[in-house]
């Protein structure tokens, strides 16, 4: 079952609140324990709490707390992103709904009300937030004013938008129909669904009561002052009727349920507007605002508190005429938690034109199993905290290596050991203003543990040449020395190559810590952080032309990769060909590490020579590979050369816009990887997070 869904509107006061009561109830009626989460809220009013997350927390009685509930105002989260500062934005939301997300069983999230005056803005941003959740989307759609035809044609806008962004609708709710057959709009939304035909269509018809104002509303709003009739506050606003000329033509303006408003010393429009409850030949008002915080003369007061017809609701509010109609323009029809004849009308609304059984066994058959960019970066620090590993970066006088130690040790993923000459090192740190306080900071030939390592060193290699002298110089070189920290347990992984290059990193790699038994080589892999998965590319960076034995290792070893970082393995082994429609030298190799790999590996998900088209797209694979269990849904591509690896990672990276998280660097015993020079600050502390979590495959633990 999904474990979480997105309510987005299309555009403000479509009834949202209402829609969220609805599927609130439907979710508490079955799930223990249900958590609300808006992401991103209008912002406060005068202090005031935002309404949503008010109404819902209290109407359910959720056990979390008001702050727990958002993440962000508009305002707040506008700002982070005109700053440079979306990556963040987008980081704490999910850290937010993940601390949620630990407590609750399903997390029923809202977005924003589209009140901020860029609807564009809130529309991305909503998207975006529901696919960085893995949420399905429930699409509530506003039809007050609108045809049947115009409600159909803007609906499908936003279907084929959110589509686009890879997004999972569940259900759309027309919400506020004003149309007199619904089955118009539903049969039109299903024929457009037909490529689609899982999304589920409701219409919900327009309830005066919900959309339209109270007294109460007015009294809340205004922060004003009930002067009489305050037990009748519940009567309902159908329209506004600012009243500043002579009282017989102001008659001619008032309809039934009109709110008036009134500077407070217009005795004669008071006593007009309490006659139109005892005639006739006029409607009845609902009520009326008095503006500038001006009372009636004591003998009209007196008049009211003696008035034995029908009460009639009078508000006192302190801002002049023009701004408090101002500020009403701006009110709607609210839910209010105590307002229990509202939130009963809304629920049985919900109930009379929602499936709700409908869509409780649509939401109980939708897992998704889609992982956005953002999604698996984050996961890839919890999943690096959770058993934190101390990690060695030997290249101490790297600006961009500092920058990321410190954020490294803020954020508590990993502990560090920075190699390089210690004072330099400090003051680097100081004049950038970086906090290293709690990073060991080494300096190879005067650190106690360099004659140890040089000692061990001419062991291992004394029959390949090494002398004394050359293992001190060879000990002396941070990258060495750091290997060999890795070696003998004082750090579980390293991370090198922002200033050096990839063989600089790879060499004391095969030297001193050495491949995993059975695997003759060290090989590479790319995480490709799709729009909507993460997939395995290999060997892209490593070996330019392996054997066929060489492909098998590395497939399999890739295999793992996969599992380390969540990621269910399922290989093709690509080529220019299919199955076995080719032939030539480079595909037989392709089928022989097919068959070496299998043999090694036989419970593996493995199948090739496949092309990437087949790999990877299954109306491709059902016509090619028609029932393969990996054509068309591979998660590993292995690829048969590097020059075909690295062309395709970079061809994919740019057009797909992904993100590519590597190389990493598998086949050793024990974690190193490789930093491309070009590489950011991100990019350090991602592969320093990916290290931390090879590392947690090892058994042992550095010091």
């Amino acid at each position: 079952m999904a474990k979480n869904l997105y309510v987005i509107n299309t555009e403000a006061r479509s009834g949202k609140s209402a829609i969220c009561l609805g599927l609130m109830q439907l979710l508490m009626r079955d799930i223990r324990r249900v958590g609300f989460f808006r992401p991103i809220i209008s912002g406060s009013v005068e202090g005031k709490r935002d309404h949503d997350t008010n109404l819902i927390l209290s109407q359910f009685y959720l056990n979390e707390t008001y702050q727990d509930a958002y993440a962000y105002t508009l305002e707040q989260a506008r700002d982070l992103i005109n700053r440079g500062e979306h990556a963040l934005l987008m980081e704490n939301i999910l850290a937010k709904y993940k601390a949620l997300e630990s407590r609750f069983d399903f997390i029923l999230c809202e977005g924003t009300d589209f009140m901020g005056g860029d609807a564009s803005f809130e529309f991305d941003i909503n998207a975006e937030i529901a696919a960085n959740l893995g949420a399905p989307v429930v699409l509530v759609a506003n039809g007050q004013g609108k045809t049947a035809k115009q409600i159909i044609a803007q609906t499908q806008i936003v279907i084929d938008t959110f589509t686009d962004k890879n997004l999972d609708i569940l259900a759309t709710i027309v919400n506020r129909a004003e149309v007199q057959d619904k089955n118009e709009i539903l049969t039109g939304l299903r024929c457009k669904y037909r490529v689609n035909e899982e999304c589920l269509a409701y219409v919900i018809p327009e309830v005066a009561s919900l959309g339209k104002p109270t007294m109460l509303d007015v009294q809340k709003w205004l922060n004003a002052e009930p002067l009489s009739g305050r037990e009748h506050l519940d009567v309902q606003i159908d329209d506004y009727v600012v009243a500043a000329m002579h009282v017989d033509n102001f008659l001619e303006y008032v309809s039934k349920n009109c709110l008036v408003i009134t500077p407070g010393d217009r005795a004669d429009i008071i006593l007009a507007c309490f006659a139109t409850r005892q005639s006739h030949s006029y409607p009845e008002v609902a009520g009326i605002v008095l503006t500038g915080g001006l009372r009636p003369p004591q003998t009209i007061q007196k008049l009211l508190e003696g008035w034995t017809g029908v009460p009639l609701p009078v508000l006192v509010a302190e801002g002049h005429t023009y701004k408090t109609t101002r500020t009403l323009t701006e009110l709607y029809g609210r839910i209010d938690p105590e307002d229990q004849k509202k939130i009963a009308t809304a629920l049985g609304s919900f109930e009379e034109h929602v499936d709700t059984r409908e869509l409780r066994d649509r939401l109980e058959a939708k897992r998704s199993t889609k992982v956005t960019p953002i999604m698996f970066e984050y996961s890839l620090i919890e999943k690096a905290k959770a058993d934190k590993r101390h990690i060695v970066l030997p290249e101490g006088s790297s600006d961009r290596i500092l920058q990321a130690a410190d954020i490294l040790l803020r954020r508590g993923i990993v502990d560090l050991t920075i190699l390089g000459d210690v004072d330099k090192v400090v003051d680097r740190a100081g004049q950038m203003g970086l906090s290293l306080d709690t990073a060991q900071i080494i300096d190879p030939v005067n650190s106690a543990m360099y004659e140890e390592y040089w000692n061990t060193f001419l062991e291992m290699r004394k029959t390949k040449g090494v002398t004394p002298e050359l293992a001190r110089d060879t000990m002396a070189d941070p990258t060495y020395f750091g290997t060999m920290m890795v070696q003998l347990g004082a750090a579980d992984g390293m991370v090198s190559g922002s200033i050096t290059t990839t063989a600089q990193t790879i060499r004391p790699a095969l030297q001193i810590i050495k491949t995993k038994p059975g695997i003759s080589l060290v090989s590479s892999v790319f995480l490709m952080c799709m729009p909507d998965r993460v997939l395995v590319f290999g060997d892209c960076a490593v070996n330019p032309n392996p054997t066929a034995p060489q492909l098998a290792e590395i497939a399999v070893a890739s295999a793992e990769t996969a599992v380390q970082f969540g990621v269910e393995p399922r290989v093709a082994m690509l080529s220019y060909s299919t199955g076995e429609s080719g032939s030539g030298q480079d595909v037989d190799k392709v089928r022989e590490a097919v068959a070496l790999a299998k043999k090694m590996a036989p419970n593996m998900a493995l199948e090739g020579p496949l092309q990437y088209d087949a790999a990877y797209d299954p109306e491709v694979a059902r016509t090619k590979m028609p029932g393969n269990p990996v054509a068309g849904k591979a998660t590993v591509f292995i690829f048969p050369d590097l020059n075909t690896g690295n062309n395709t990672y970079k061809a994919v990276q740019r057009a797909a816009n992904a993100i590519a998280v590597g190389p990493v660097l598998q086949g050793l015993r024990k974690p190193v990887n490789d930093l491309s020079r070009g590489c950011t600050v991100p990019d350090i502390v991602n592969t320093v997070a990916i290290t931390a979590i090879q590392a947690q495959f090892s058994n042992t633990k550095g010091a």
